[in-house]
């Protein structure tokens, strides 16, 4: 089991978003979290289809689309 924390950037591995970077923006239970990316629209998302990039940023909850690309790059 991987423990995602908010801000965690991780790579999404399943779904029409596989292999795009996503920026965890909250925890919901051991299994969910919701995430967003640049090409990565806000949803809820399996922890078994992300891979953690190592990598912490800081986000809020109200942080769009444009700002994740300009703190990605």
């Amino acid at each position: 089991m991987r423990a995602f924390e908010v801000g965690s950037v991780c790579v999404k591995t399943m779904g029409r978003e596989a292999g795009k970077s996503a920026v965890v923006l909250g925890v919901i239970d051991d299994n969910f979290v919701v995430v967003q990316g640049p090409e990565v629209r806000k949803r809820k998302c399996n922890v078994l289809h992300l891979v953690p990039v190592g990598k912490k940023i800081s986000v809020s909850n109200e942080v769009t689309q444009k700002e994740l690309k300009e703190k990605l790059a």
